[in-house]
């Protein structure tokens, strides 16, 4: 099924909440996500009663047939890896943003049953720098490559007004950083990951590696660092993360981002808004405390 680039909206459509409505997360693995706890709380806030949240384990294989069974009380999807790209060619208009880093985190239906893509994880976050006054800042690092990074690329390209540097382990690595900030309209200077110590000075720092990498990290923090935004959230704190604050820099979690993209697909799965971003907060941080139990 084609899809098209369309102009993004920020205006959530209205929809009806008489009846029955479904969204649910997929994913692969998908045990672990916070969404239908956000979701959830988010929707009991706002009075949604007759709306349901779920999670269902999904791969690249199995996403055109769940689309497909869908019927007409479905109102969206939050999708999380390995669905962001494969999803794409499924769906009849992609926003800007999405198109932007091929990649999509939300579908919502229309009442028409279109399937419009969209990617709240860039807004997210600048949400959540915004959220701990970071609306501005001279040059940036980020660590590693990938999905994630080229979404805070994306992001970078509102916040950061000079050039971002990017750590990675390998050139192949680095030309698609660069390629990315090309596309993007970022100024990106690569260097090797045996220099990231080096980034610990950058007035913002967005570490996007697995849980453990940044960890030998920690030793290296300077005194009054800038911010700080890792995109992990469990365990939490990071070694860096921690090691940051002890140090007094600002530090941003990736449950602040997980909370403000969360809150976006509310409001744009269900047309009501603003999303209640305490009560979803509180309830991320009550499943993770379940979670270490």
């Amino acid at each position: 099924m084609p899809h098209q680039v369309r102009q993004e909206s920020h205006t959530p459509g209205t929809r009806t909440t008489a009846r029955t409505r479904r969204a649910a997360v997929l994913g692969s693995p998908i045990a672990h996500s916070l969404s239908p706890a956000l979701h959830r709380a988010a929707y009991g806030e706002l009075g949604l009663d007759s709306w349901t949240y779920d999670s269902f384990e999904v791969d690249e294989s199995g996403i055109a047939g769940f689309l497909a069974d869908l019927d007409g009380t479905w109102a969206g999807l939050s999708l999380t890896m390995p669905l962001k790209r494969a999803v794409i060619p499924l769906l009849d208009e992609i926003s800007e943003t999405a198109a932007s880093v091929e990649a999509v985190n939300t579908v919502v239906f229309g009442d028409d049953g279109r399937r419009l893509g969209e990617n709240t994880d860039i807004p997210g976050m600048i949400a959540a720098l915004r959220e701990r006054g970071v609306e501005r800042v001279e040059s940036a690092a980020v660590l590693g490559a990938g999905a994630t990074a080229s979404s805070a690329l994306a992001a970078l390209a509102r916040v950061c007004a000079g050039e971002v540097t990017a750590y990675v382990r390998s050139e192949a690595r680095a030309r698609e950083m660069r390629g990315w900030g090309e596309r993007l309209g970022v100024p990106v200077r690569t260097a090797d990951w045996s220099d990231a110590a080096e980034a610990l000075r950058a007035p913002l720092v967005i570490a996007t590696t697995p849980a453990g990498t940044t960890d030998a990290l920690a030793t290296a923090v300077p005194d009054g660092p800038g911010t700080l935004f890792d995109v992990l959230y469990d365990p939490w704190p990071t070694s860096l993360a921690a090691s940051w604050q002890e140090r007094g820099g600002a530090v941003v979690s990736g449950l602040d981002l997980l909370i403000h993209q969360a809150a976006l697909q509310v409001e744009q799965m269900t047309g009501h808004g603003p999303a209640p971003l305490a009560t979803m907060r509180a309830a991320g941080e009550a499943a993770l405390r379940a979670r270490g139990a």
